[in-house]
């Protein structure tokens, strides 16, 4: 009787192993966008951070953000191609560790996908510009979308407002 469960337990582990890896080993988004550059140039570009989390669709550690608890008037750009991303008034404190936004500037601006890494399913967020990995979306946000993008500082940058 133990034996099936035994062989259950080591298919899953297998799985998410494998899950895992092909994650870490996925560089690229699979979506064309306007802005390509090669993998010399986003490293000469990005510092070796901005590179694990823009390129690789890396994460930055909850609550270590310079944006998290950053409450500007102001818009947040894409920190690989500058391109316009979320507004300062849809920004609002999910106390999740990272800056959470309720709507994009434009829904042209973001490109959300199906990510199934880590054994989840969640819907990944990237920049329209560039591809760059910025957080993913979830659908316990508050009025009006009822979405929280939840975004990586790292992948931000800011222009104050005038």
């Amino acid at each position: 009787m133990k034996t099936p469960l035994i062989i259950c337990l080591f298919a899953s582990f297998f799985l998410i192993s494998c899950g895992y890896a092909q994650n870490k080993t996925k560089k690229e988004t699979t979506v064309n966008t306007p802005l390509q550059l090669t993998d010399e140039e986003w490293k000469a570009k990005l510092t070796p951070e901005e590179y694990e989390v823009l390129r690789n669709k890396g994460t930055e550690r909850p609550r270590t953000g310079e944006y998290d608890q950053h409450w500007d008037a102001g818009t947040y750009v894409c920190k690989a191609c500058g391109a316009e991303l979320f507004k300062s008034e849809t920004k609002f404190d999910a106390s999740c560790g990272w800056p959470s936004f309720y709507k994009s500037v434009d829904k042209s601006k973001v490109i959300e996908e199906k990510d199934v890494s880590f054994g989840m399913v969640r819907t990944e967020v990237m920049c329209a510009n560039c591809g760059g990995h910025l957080g993913h979306v979830f659908d316990d946000g508050p009025k009006p979308t009822g979405l929280r993008y939840c975004i990586n500082s790292v992948s931000l940058g800011f222009k104050k407002a005038e």
